[in-house]
């Protein structure tokens, strides 16, 4: 198949870039459209109670709260007869509205939770209507019309609540993007100028990663017009477009560069390049997708969203960099290497690096003494993880001046319990009067809840007797809504026990009832991800076994890579839990530090192992090769990690730009996202790769390639093979480096990684 790609790409060059630029055009025009496409939120699970309570609610009582208007006196209370008329206005205004339901006030209600307790401020409780995506749309809508500078005669308003957040988010993330990406670019390419010391050879890497991410954004359009997609994925899959890219194609431009300095012909270079470079391109990407496959099992639309977009995005950029890389290369030939820049040393277009083979040799002389404090170096890093703690993503994650966090901020400080933040239970089946205000006056009792209400009155202190107005609105002959308010705070330890207790509350006699709200849906989402997790890890731990193993032959290197890059991704989440979760750097970087988002936690786990995987591939195919050669043990890791040290350097830091470029986000989560990732890539190319490797490899011995015997007949029949025919270069000057190896079929091989 190889060996078919690089003849398309020397007979039809010119034909195979047409296509590429006309596929790059068209997928340009798709990806205009498509933030459109995609959605906010995604983080529960469509099956959970708190789901279905949310859907009953929609369908029967026009829908949760998810808009809270803080309504502010410009001058005294708002029982004061100008603020009340101003007042009372402003909500007939909002009736009015046709993407607005359930509109509550305290000027309609007189209820006395939604007026703060200075008497200065009051709510108006409304729900916005629409799907995910037109849901945003009419957020935005109504705030414009209705806050900041808009004239609401004594009345000062501003906007809360999940609508609000939600339309906030995706606007940031937008922004978020267009900085992150004019920060990665312009970095990426400097880097890519002191790698390769030529102007030209460094803009090819970048022409694939440009295709890798317009090629993502099409991508995004035409999934989000089949299923639901979060906003947030434009995020992950440009930084995984373009450090995949430009990851791939470095593999392939280097590999071209060191046969050209070898003396072949620019033909024979662009074969030899796709049959060797082209598998290791090819395989990797197989690792990444399989790990990022593993997303799709869990129901949350956040998470499968990322799943299929990060094997798409994979696939584009393995793709591009298999046909549309080859063709430009014959097209360049031996310019490949004009823009010569000054610093470049001639001759220095192989991948041999000493440096890397002297670190290997200096480890294995003494693998336990190099390797137990690195060891114990990323231990230390992972043992914040004791005490990690998770929760889903609220107005927190925004800045500290955003309109709707502030308006959170101040329902929490000035109110008796948040209606926002309100558990909703919903019955949906008919309940008389007495046992209903009996179950409301047993919940009135539970430890932190400030009221209850329900269509028959509001219940306070486990009072048998109302305590307030009956809100009607909350009744239907055919179901019950009843709102628990609490002064506990939001998605904390004890929020989430007060969830347990209400559902484990007797409930009347007969019915069914569905807890809802955020401190229930952070629950569900708990169990719904936790009991998916062993399933994902188990998943992914299976298929990286099984490619190892067919890459390799031995069933040791599978297991040594699955323990190293534990290590390693342990100490990543460490690191993120001692910055995110306890605050360490909370002032430099501008967030508030809260639990670990667990949805973006176990994506950043599923992202980062896949790298990981990359570089395993990278450094375990030259080892290997050696080893088939009939090279001992320590002298196929010194000189493996001499052909692919300087590789997985440069490849691991430009990944890493296009990760840290989301550090500058103003989303809490897509900054530990980014931070997180390329983090992780850092750590395992220097020191999984550069210490630990090859200490493992040097105490595993030749153990490292055992495998019980009907395996090893196995993977001779059926294992996977980088190695394709050797091409004999033209006559030409003597080469700079030279490898002549012979590959596990007994080919002359000269296999670069």
């Amino acid at each position: 198949m190889f060996e078919r790609l690089a003849e398309l790409a020397i007979r039809r060059s010119r034909l195979v870039l047409v296509v590429a630029v006309v596929a790059v055009a068209l997928m340009g025009v798709l990806g205009a459209g498509a933030f459109g496409k995609l959605l906010g939120g995604g983080f529960d699970d469509p099956a959970s109670q708190s789901t279905k309570a949310a859907k009953v609610i929609d369908d029967k009582f026009g829908g949760e709260t998810n808009l809270v208007l803080l309504v502010r006196a410009d001058d005294g209370r708002v029982d004061a007869p100008d603020a009340a008329r101003s007042g009372r206005a402003l909500v007939a205004d909002l009736k009015k509205e046709k993407t607005l339901t359930n509109v509550v006030s305290y000027w309609d209600t007189d209820i006395p939770g939604l007026r703060s307790r200075d008497g200065r401020e009051a709510m108006v409780l409304a729900h916005v209507t629409g799907t995910e995506t037109e849901q945003k749309e009419n957020a935005t809508e109504i705030l414009d019309a209705y806050t900041g500078d808009t004239d609401r005669g004594a009345l000062t308003v501003e906007a809360g609540g999940g609508a609000a957040v939600g339309s906030e988010l995706s606007k940031q993330v937008v922004d978020d993007l267009v900085l992150a990406e004019s920060i990665a670019i312009p970095l990426t390419l400097v880097l890519l100028l002191f790698v390769f010391g030529s102007v030209v050879a460094a803009l090819l890497p970048l022409a694939i990663a440009v295709i890798a991410v317009v090629g993502s954004f099409a991508l995004l359009f035409l999934l989000g017009s089949v299923t639901s997609v979060a906003d947030t994925a434009t995020n992950l899959t440009t930084a995984l477009g373009l450090g995949l890219g430009i990851d791939y194609a470095l593999l392939m431009v280097s590999r071209f560069r060191e046969q050209l300095a070898m003396g072949a012909s620019v033909e024979d270079a662009v074969r030899r390049t796709v049959s060797t470079a082209g598998r290791t391109v090819a395989f990797s990407a197989a690792t990444v997708a399989a790990a990022l496959a593993a997303l799709l099992v869990f129901p949350q639309y956040f998470l499968r969203s990322f799943g299929f977009a990060g094997v798409g995005v994979v696939a584009i950029a393995a793709l591009s960099t298999l046909f549309v890389m080859p063709a430009l290369l014959y097209v360049l030939g031996h310019r490949v290497n004009s823009g010569r820049l000054p610093w470049a040393k001639p001759g220095r277009s192989g991948t041999r690096e000493p440096l890397w083979g002297r670190l290997a040799r200096t480890v294995m002389r003494r693998p336990a003494l190099t390797a137990l404090p690195v060891l114990a170096v990323l231990l230390v890093a992972a043992s914040p993880l004791l005490g990690i703690t998770f929760g889903t993503p609220d107005e927190r994650v925004l800045p500290k001046d955003s309109a709707s966090r502030e308006v959170s901020t101040a329902l929490r400080d000035n109110f008796d319990g948040s209606e926002d933040s309100a558990l909703n239970i919903v019955i949906d089946q008919p309940v008389s009067k007495a046992p209903l205000q009996s179950y409301a006056t047993e919940l009135s009792g539970l430890k932190g809840v400030v009221r209850v209400e329900t269509s028959t009155g509001t219940y306070a202190d486990g009072a048998d007797t109302a305590a307030g107005p009956a809100n009607t609105a909350l009744g239907r002959p055919d179901a019950q809504r009843v709102n628990v308010v609490s002064s506990l705070t939001p998605k904390s330890d004890a929020a989430q026990t007060l969830v347990e207790q209400v559902r484990a509350l007797a409930p009347p006699a007969g019915t069914h009832p569905l807890v809802g709200g955020t401190d229930a849906v952070l629950v569900d989402s708990k169990d719904s991800i936790g009991g998916r997790l062993p399933i994902a890890i188990a998943l992914i731990a299976l298929t990286t076994f099984v490619l190892l193993f067919l890459f390799t032959g031995s069933i040791v290197q599978p297991l040594r890579a699955l323990l190293l890059n534990a290590v390693s991704l342990a100490a990543t989440l460490g690191v993120m839990t001692w910055i995110f979760q306890d605050g360490s750097l909370s002032s430099l970087l501008g967030f508030t530090a809260q639990p670990m988002e667990m949805s973006m936690t176990v994506l950043m786990f599923c992202i980062a192992f896949g790298l990981s995987m990359d570089y395993e591939v990278f450094v375990t195919s030259r080892i290997k090769e050696l080893h088939d050669q009939g090279a001992d043990n320590e002298t196929a890791v010194a000189d493996g990690l001499g052909h692919t040290g300087r590789i997985v350097s440069a490849a691991a830091f430009l990944l890493a730009v296009s990760f840290f470029a989301f550090g500058t986000a103003k989303i809490s989560f897509m900054q530990m996202f980014g931070l997180g990732s390329g983090l992780a890539v850092l750590i395992d190319a220097l020191a999984v790769r550069g210490v630990l490797v090859p200490a493992a490899m040097r105490l595993l011995g030749r153990s490292a390639w055992y495998a019980p015997g009907f395996l090893r007949r196995f993977h001779n029949r059926f294992g996977l093979s980088e190695g394709g025919p050797e091409h004999a270069p033209a006559a030409g000057p003597a080469p700079t480096t030279t490898s002549y190896e012979t590959n596990t079929k007994g080919v002359k091989d000269t296999t670069e990684v």
